[in-house]
Formats: structure tokens, C-alpha cells, sequence
């Protein structure tokens, strides 16, 4: 195998190791705790032991900074987080779920932990080890694998515990993570890079880089906001389908996870050819509303009850509209990263994607039994509004370099976390209002409200002439 094939190839394992974690403090975890009598209210709540995928920015620096004593920073931390995830993910599965619940939760919130972390490290060697001519393919590869994993955790674990039971379930997919070890101990060495050298420049300066451009805090806002009703809605649809539909699990396993990840991958791959010729900021338009509508499908199934071929088709819709949407926002999402800082910056903006999302699912169980099952899909509709029309205020060239400087912008990162927290105050003040706690709601929308303004006007003021607007893709 030429060493060209030898990188490539290596992705794909490295993707299922990646992939294999996920649905098991999601959906699948779900499943399982629908299965055990929990109530909507604790399964929607059990969305936060995943918040540590929104927020691996904060631990990356320190990845990126040191090493384990064997096989480098990349390899090395592949293989320290994959064999504790291994242990994780054995030690979750010989739970009593409804007895140890708060056990269960701190579990699961290990697991969620250690993939994030592996994520941080597999998507820098990927970055490193791959040159340019190779990144496509490379990716492809990853992508692939990820989508793999995902299927054994997701379609073949509900298929399996029918028969063998969930404890078994999750010991061979622990056992499975032992195919991300044996990849990492493979994985060619990327090439040798100085790691920062000092917690300054592994920390201040890619946010400095990132928060000194301008349109960066409106950037920010748009990856918050873009993928959220398909995270409000995902956490709720196996509930859904299995205690108010009626389905089996070999059902959702057949239908949602067989049939969802067909139609994901073709999404991906018709995404991709799409934004070759309409361009990434387009692509963000148009994939962005057909993954908008795609939860009416499960608002029609609420109405017209239940019907294997009304889920066939609300899966296979959903997931290919959302798998268009993912590749124009992937795409979006490496433009604008600075390669000198890639893994913190893309670690920051994949987290931040997510975060409101993770927030705003705890509430899901709320949501349902205020509106029920129609009104709960249709709000997840309305919650990709706001990404929409920030994209005509979406900057054209937030990738180009920062201005050229000795010393990071303070200012930059005063409001650069000014719009993260005010980010988080609103989804706060949101969440209460909704709870009709009108004291502590005021003041958190207020702050948010305030924090917002400080953020929006302060890269306003400091911004200069517009330029001729530059289509992202032809940034370097």
C-alpha cells in the first residue's frame, strides 16, 4: 500500500471509532431509557450529559499543547481517550438505568467526554497528515467510517437488544472501540509540527485570530444557530416513535438507522456536487430551508398515526435534506478556519453548533406536554427562522487574515465571549420564560439583550470599508 492509500485509507477507521460513541448517550441511550419506564421530562434532561461535544474548545489548547509519553500528541491522545473510552462505555452498559439513574447520567457524561476529546485529536491528524490534494477524499473516508460507526451503535444496537438485551449491547460496542486503537497504533505520523509554546498561544491567540476579523461575532451567531431545530427535534424522535407511534425497535432500527444513514450518505454526496457549482454561501441557503421543512414529515406523522410508510418517507427525507445542509455548513465551517489554528477554531465553531441545541432539548419534555407531538415538530420548524435571515448579514470574507499585529486583540475577545455569553443568558431567559418564571427570565433576557448589543456594535464600530465582497471558496 503506497503511503498516499496508507493516509487515506486510515480514515476510515478512524471515522468508525469517532461515529461508534455517539448515539450512545443519544438516541440510543434514549431507547434504552424510554424502554425503562423513564419519563419524558428525565429522557429530555439526559440530552445535557452530552454538552462536553459543545464545549471541547476549552480542553483542546491543552491537547494541543502536550503530549503523552508515546506516539505524539495526535496518535498518542487517539489511543489514551479510545481505551478509556472503551471502559466507559462497558461500565454504562452494567447499569440498572432506572434504579442508578444519576449514576447512569455521570456515566454517560464520561463517555460523552472522552469522544469529545477523541474527536479534537482525530480531526487535527486528519488536518495535519492529510496535504491538500488529498483532503477531499481523505474526508470522504472519515465520513464514511463515522457513518459506520454510527450504524453499529444506532441500527445494530436496537436491532440487538431486542434479542440479547442492552447490557450485552453496549459490551460489544466496547469491545469495538478496540478497532480505533489498532487504527491509531497504524496511522502513519503526520508531520512533525512545534507544538505552542506556552498556554498563551495555545489558548489567547487562535480566539484573538478568530474574534479579530470582522463579521466574526455575527459568523459565531449563524453556526449557533443554523443546525438547531434538527437538534431540538433529534433527541425526541425514537420517544416518539416507540412509546406514541407504536413502533418496535427492530422497527426504528430497520427504518431510521438503516434507511436514515443510506439516505445521509447520498445527501453528503449530492451536497457536495451541488456546492461545486453553486458555492458554499448558497449552499447554506438552499439546504438550509429544505433541512427546515423536513421535520413536518414526523408532525404528519403525529396527525395521521401511525404508518410504516409514512416513516419510510419522513426518515428518508429528513435525512437526506439534513445531510445537504451538513455538507454546505462542514464546507462553511473549514473556510472559515485559519490553518494555523485549525484544530482550537474548528473545535470551537463543531461545539458551538451545537450548544443551544444540547440547552434547549432539556426542555423538550416541557415542550410536548404543553403543545403535544404536532406543535412540538412544527416549533422546530419555526427554530431555523433565525439562522436564515442572519444569512444575508453573513460576512463574505470572515476567513481572510487578521489585520497584522504583535499582540492579540484584548478588545476582540471581550466581545467575542460577550456574544457567547449573551448566546447563553437568551437561551437561559428563553428556557424560564417558557417555564413562566417571569423573575428569573427579565433580567437573564435583559443581560443577554445587553451583552448582544455590546457585541454586535463593538465589531461594528471598529469594522472598516466594506471591500469588494469575496466568495468564501476562494479564500485561502
Amino acid at each position: 500500500m503506497t503511503s498516499r492509500a496508507r493516509r487515506i485509507g486510515i480514515q476510515a477507521p478512524l471515522g468508525f471509532s469517532s461515529g461508534l460513541p455517539l448515539y450512545l448517550t443519544g438516541s440510543t441511550l434514549a431507547a434504552w431509557l424510554t424502554q425503562e419506564g423513564l419519563s419524558y421530562k428525565t429522557i429530555g434532561a439526559f440530552a445535557l450529559v452530552s454538552l462536553p461535544y459543545n464545549f471541547k474548545w476549552l480542553w483542546a489548547p491543552a491537547m494541543d499543547r502536550w503530549a503523552p509519553p508515546l506516539l505524539g500528541r495526535r496518535r498518542g491522545w487517539m489511543i489514551v481517550t479510545q481505551a478509556l473510552l472503551a471502559i466507559a462505555i462497558a461500565a454504562l452498559g452494567a447499569m440498572d438505568v432506572a434504579a442508578s439513574t444519576g449514576v447512569v447520567a455521570l456515566l454517560a457524561f464520561a463517555v460523552a467526554f472522552l469522544s469529545a476529546s477523541q474527536d479534537v485529536v482525530v480531526d487535527a491528524y486528519r488536518t495535519e497528515v492529510l496535504p491538500d490534494d488529498e483532503r477531499g477524499r481523505g474526508t470522504g473516508a472519515y465520513v464514511g467510517g463515522y457513518r459506520i460507526g454510527m450504524l453499529a451503535s444506532g441500527f445494530a444496537a436496537l436491532l440487538m437488544a431486542s434479542t440479547i438485551g442492552w447490557r450485552n449491547v453496549y459490551w460489544i460496542l466496547a469491545a469495538l472501540m478496540t478497532v480505533g486503537v489498532a487504527a491509531s497504533l497504524a496511522a502513519p505520523a503526520p508531520p512533525a509540527i512545534r507544538p505552542p509554546a506556552s498556554l498563551r498561544a495555545a489558548i489567547v491567540d487562535p480566539l484573538a485570530d478568530f474574534f479579530s476579523r470582522r463579521g466574526a461575532v455575527v459568523a459565531l451567531a449563524f453556526v449557533m444557530l443554523y443546525k438547531l431545530g434538527d437538534a431540538v427535534a433529534g433527541q425526541m424522535v425514537v420517544p416518539f416513535l416507540l412509546r406514541e407511534q407504536g413502533f418496535s425497535l427492530a422497527d426504528i432500527a430497520w427504518i431510521q438507522k438503516l434507511v436514515g444513514s443510506g439516505a445521509t450518505i447520498v445527501g453528503v454526496a449530492a451536497g457536495g456536487a451541488v456546492i461545486d457549482r453553486v458555492g458554499t454561501r448558497r449552499g447554506l441557503l438552499y439546504f438550509g430551508a429544505a433541512q427546515a421543512l423536513t421535520n413536518a414529515g414526523y408532525a404528519l406523522l403525529a396527525v395521521t398515526g401511525r404508518s410504516h410508510a409514512g416513516l419510510i418517507a419522513a426518515v428518508a427525507v429528513d435525512n437526506f435534506c439534513n445531510a445537504l445542509g451538513t455538507a454546505a455548513f462542514v464546507a462553511y465551517l473549514m473556510s472559515i478556519c485559519n490553518r494555523r489554528y485549525s484544530a482550537t477554531q474548528y473545535a470551537l465553531l463543531s461545539s458551538a453548533s451545537s450548544v443551544l441545541g444540547r440547552v434547549l432539548n432539556a426542555t423538550s419534555g416541557y415542550v410536548i406536554d404543553l403543545v403535544g407531538w404536532v406543535g412540538f415538530f412544527s416549533t422546530t420548524i419555526a427554530l431555523a427562522a433565525p439562522a436564515l435571515l442572519l444569512w444575508r448579514r453573513l460576512p463574505h470574507a470572515v476567513a481572510a487574515a487578521p489585520p497584522k499585529t504583535d499582540r492579540p486583540s484584548i478588545g476582540a475577545l471581550a466581545r467575542g465571549f460577550a456574544g457567547l455569553a449573551a448566546a447563553a443568558l437568551l437561551a437561559y431567559g428563553g428556557l424560564r420564560l417558557a417555564a413562566r418564571d417571569w423573575g428569573h427570565a427579565s433580567p437573564a433576557l435583559l443581560f443577554g439583550l445587553g451583552l448582544a448589543a455590546f457585541a454586535y456594535f463593538g465589531n461594528v464600530l471598529r469594522a472598516a470599508p466594506a471591500d469588494e465582497p469575496v466568495d468564501p471558496d476562494d479564500v485561502p
